[in-house]
């Protein structure tokens, strides 16, 4: 593991030590920047997901490596720093000698839970066949029994008291300025008038890459040219997006806009987004990253892999 974290170290370096913070916000890892740090730290082996997402910020996008070779090669320094940890791991298992069950502890002796004593009211006898020998004490036992019957809650006052018992945890731990359990105190035949617990559900935002309309990945462009792409996206959250963008995260040979409006989009409706790029003048690769962006240029969904450009810039 020690010797797989200082690969990513000198890598990094290598790349001009930016933070784990810039890896993850400016540069468009798809993985948060506590992530990134433990892949560096050597305690644990990382995802190979978030391997990736550390190796591709740095030597593809930064350092300028071909992303095919240097996936297959990081791949396989991952598969053996896996398969020295796996190892490491059944030797220590192996050198453990499991204990014999209770050699060193005696068996706990099996406590009889006591049964609680139980009280009959007897059934009352005709005039002149009662045993005197305790009636009073069997008449008082009687009436104890019955006065619980009496006043011990119904099945339905039970269902009340409960209900009203979640009601008021929920009330505090949601704190007094947000409501979220509603009583619903209405009562008919088919729900016998129970009040009911209603949990409004929070807030939730999300996206789905939906795909390039245009301009596919690997797409050869000529030099000096002006082209658009698009991408479209869904809504697939409850959260209406508005006043929102996607901002440019890395720097290419390419020309292009730091951040492109977002239209406004409801929940379950996909949005096309366009930006015009221009490319330089000599041949190469042009790959430009973008996330969804606030009016204050704070990123949406940090861990969620950025859109993205990849075309070749050269003649036919």
């Amino acid at each position: 593991m020690g010797a797989f974290a200082d690969r990513l170290l000198r890598l990094k370096q290598e790349a001009g030590d930016p933070s784990y913070e810039e890896m993850s916000v400016r540069l468009g890892a798809a993985a948060s920047k506590s992530s990134l740090a433990a892949a560096a730290r050597g305690r644990s082996l990382p995802s190979w997901e978030t391997t990736w997402e550390f190796v591709r910020v740095l030597a593809v996008d930064r350092l300028g490596h071909d992303p095919v070779d240097t996936e297959q090669k990081w791949r396989e320094r991952w598969m053996q720093a896996k398969a020295a940890g796996h190892s490491a791991d059944t030797a220590s298992t192996a050198d453990a000698v499991p204990q014999r069950p209770g050699a060193s502890e005696a068996p706990r002796p099996v406590q009889e839970t006591p049964q609680p004593e139980i009280s009959e009211v007897e059934e009352t006898r005709p005039t002149g066949e009662t045993d005197r020998t305790g009636d009073n004490a069997e008449r008082g036992r009687g009436r104890a029994a019955s006065a619980a019957v009496e006043h011990s809650p119904r099945p339905r006052d039970r269902r009340h008291i409960g209900i009203a018992g979640v009601a008021a945890t929920m009330a505090a731990l949601t704190g007094a300025g947000v409501t979220f359990v509603v009583l619903d105190r209405r009562r008919d035949e088919s729900d016998g008038g129970v009040t009911r617990a209603v949990v409004a559900p929070p807030d939730h935002d999300d996206s789905r890459f939906e795909g390039d309309i245009t301009y596919p990945d690997g797409t050869l462009v000529p030099p000096n040219t002006s082209f658009t792409k698009i991408w479209r996206i869904r809504n697939t959250g409850t959260v209406v997006w508005a006043n929102r963008s996607l901002a440019r995260v890395n720097e290419t040979p390419c020309q292009a806009p730091v951040a492109v409006a977002i239209p406004q989009t409801m929940p379950g409706d996909t949005v096309d987004i366009a930006v015009t790029v221009r490319t330089p003048g000599e041949p190469g690769s042009c790959k430009i990253y973008w996330k969804m962006a606030d009016e204050d240029g704070r990123m949406y969904f940090p861990l969620k892999r950025p859109v993205f450009l990849d075309v070749r810039v050269g003649g036919s």
